[in-house]
């Protein structure tokens, strides 16, 4: 996410969260009973930037010789995320990490912390 001329880089599979005031209701419709929102076990908001992924190891190296994997020009491979930017993500409080970049709150929660997220149908891919 890029906001004043500033980038904001996430690390893995995390995601930066736009956080949303409690409510009974979310923007987005979902119910949360009031005893999630006064113990803020769980917490809602819009997902505005996601890491590369879990990290894979590179098996295409011998593995004879480890301390040659992931040598100089290696991109790596991830896991993709399943969460994406734009998504409300519905997630445990307890996991996430709050933050301040250019003057904004933002919570940055690993994507195993997420426990729904709810898309525009029309953004959907046709098999799932």
């Amino acid at each position: 996410m890029q906001k004043n001329g500033k980038d904001i880089l996430l690390v893995g599979d995390r995601v930066l969260v736009k956080i949303e005031d409690g409510d009974q209701r979310t923007k987005v419709g979902l119910y949360l009973p009031p005893t999630a929102i006064d113990s803020q076990q769980v917490q809602g908001g819009e997902i505005v930037s996601t890491g590369p992924g879990y990290a894979l190891p590179d098996v295409t190296e011998s593995m004879d010789e480890p301390w040659k994997i992931g040598g100089a020009g290696s991109q790596g491979r991830y896991v993709p995320m399943q969460a994406r930017v734009g998504d409300y993500a519905l997630f445990f409080r307890k996991a996430a990490v709050e933050i301040t970049f250019e003057n904004e709150p933002y919570l940055v929660v690993p994507q195993q912390a997420i426990l729904a997220l709810v898309r525009d149908a029309a953004d959907e891919l046709p098999f799932g």
